[in-house]
């Protein structure tokens, strides 16, 4: 327990695997542009929490472009391109007048673009393209340095320095972020200020999209989903409501008003379903009379409500209809994807959402290692002040199991195996925490000695003066009798 406490039982390291093709080039040169773009990125130090293993793929470019995202046990893990972290493609092109590159959306490879009459060989090539490696991993850097930044598990040289502005943006996305869960509940809702519209698409809009979304979380999280509709909605009563702007004739919410619009006494949202928490997404339809109604700041009409959820005002236009179709709803969707994106905690960079992705997934094992670790020993502290607490089987089985895990995830991480590492974290974030918060030992806790000496002193002590009294006159008598004899 004590070893992983102080962070002695794992390093942290992050392994990735990075695939190289090279068209219309047979295997040595490729091999040759693989070996200087890895010592290229092993000379430089601004990514130790790295190692990075470049690996020369003689598959042509055509080929990689049919190549499908492999699973789990299918060689290689959700997010991973033919079984790499990230494929480099350099891609022979005439016609390009410098070498640039572009990463693709939904799969973790970068195209290389180069004009063979301008840079005819690996080493010019070499440092651009671990330049563009090392802007892809840099914010993941910055993020994993600073979860580990005053932890044991920092160690020398292996935690860079972080700008003001660095800690500042990343303290804002674990601020408005919740805390990882290993299912979330997700609830959208309608409210309305009259009686229309009375009914929407919401199950196509969420199938179009919201559902890609999170197909794509479903390796970090699960999700349930849930839809509401209300009429005749008003506004809380803690806010002063829209003022109207005579200069530009639109109805404005005040900054103030934001973080109280949501009419929690009157509105039904529940505070949580399940085991998992609940992200909450209204939708609110203000009325002809109050319309439009914007944000007084920004003129926009969203914000989000740190690891709360997001709420969206839908202005009417023209004639109200009885039913919003989902057409009208798939704009108001794809602001609340941005949202559920940033009250995940999914990263801002890369440009690249499966690289974003990827990168969470490392963010979030390391931090449930971090907090199953950071458990242990405060229980283990804990059996060492109250000595007199009793630890049941449970609690022991508990412990050995969140060891267990945490060894398993520590290897996992080790050898790239990014997903189970993940899964094996959160395990043992669940055993810790179940034998922290063990009922019998909890009482135990907050019921110390003091507490009994105080509780038994007024009952024991009216009972225990007389007797000490009587064994004291007691034993004067008997060294007078002694007395008298001798």
């Amino acid at each position: 327990m004590n070893r992983w406490a102080d962070g002695k039982a794992c390093q942290l390291h992050y392994p990735l695997y990075i695939g190289l093709t090279w068209d219309d080039y047979d295997i040595s040169p490729v091999q040759d542009l693989a070996s200087q773009v890895q010592s290229l990125l092993r000379a430089e130090n601004d990514l130790s929490l790295y190692d990075f293993y470049i690996i020369a793929d003689t598959t042509t470019a055509e080929t990689s472009q049919r190549a499908k995202l492999s699973g789990p046990g299918a060689g290689g893990e959700l997010g991973e391109y033919r079984g790499h972290a990230l494929s480099v493609n350099v891609i022979t092109d005439p016609s390009t007048k410098s070498t640039s590159a572009s990463l693709r959306t939904w799969r973790p490879v970068l195209d290389v673009r180069h004009n063979p009459e301008r840079s005819v060989d690996s080493a010019t090539l070499a440092p651009f393209i671990a330049s563009e490696i090392r802007k892809i991993y840099e914010h993941e850097n910055d993020a994993i340095s600073h979860l580990l930044r005053d932890t044991p598990f920092t160690t020398s040289g292996q935690v860079e320095a972080l700008s003001p502005e660095v800690k500042s943006s990343l303290d804002a996305r674990r601020t408005r972020a919740f805390k990882y869960a290993a299912t979330y509940h997700l609830t959208f809702s309608l409210f309305t200020s009259s009686a229309s519209p009375s009914a929407w698409e919401a199950e196509q809009a969420l199938e179009d999209s919201i559902r890609p979304l999170l197909d794509r979380f479903s390796s970090i999280s699960e999700f349930t989903v849930d839809t509401q509709v209300q009429l005749l909605a008003s506004f809380s009563p803690s806010i002063a409501g829209p003022q109207y702007d005579e200069s530009t004739r639109e109805w404005k919410l005040q900054r103030t008003d934001l973080s109280g619009f949501v009419n929690a006494a009157e509105w039904p949202l529940n505070p949580g379903i399940g085991s998992g928490p609940t992200i909450n997404f209204v939708l609110f339809v203000p009325s002809e009379d109050q319309s439009p109604l914007v944000l007084a700041e920004t003129g926009g009409n969203s914000w989000l409500i740190p690891q709360w959820g997001g709420v969206q005002i839908l202005n009417p236009s023209g004639k109200q209809s009885e039913k919003l179709s989902a057409a009208d709803l798939r704009p108001v969707m794809l602001t609340f994807a941005d949202q559920l994106s940033a009250l995940l905690g999914l990263p801002d960079s890369p440009a690249s959402p499966s690289l974003r992705i990827s990168s969470l997934v490392r963010e979030r094992a390391t931090s449930l290692v971090l907090s199953a670790s950071s458990t242990l020993g405060a229980l283990a502290r804990l059996s060492l002040k109250l000595t007199s607490i009793a630890i049941p089987d449970s609690v022991a089985k508990s412990v050995d199991e969140t060891i267990l895990r945490l060894d398993q995830a520590c290897h996992d991480l080790r050898d790239g195996r990014y997903h189970r590492a993940l899964e094996n974290a959160r395990t043992a974030e669940g055993e810790a925490e179940q034998a922290f918060f063990e009922p019998s030992m909890v009482g135990q806790v907050y019921f110390p000695e003091e507490h009994k000496v105080a509780v038994y002193v007024p009952l024991l002590g009216p009972m225990a003066v007389p007797l000490v009294m009587a064994a004291l006159k007691e034993f004067r008598k008997l060294r007078a009798t002694k007395a008298k004899v001798a």
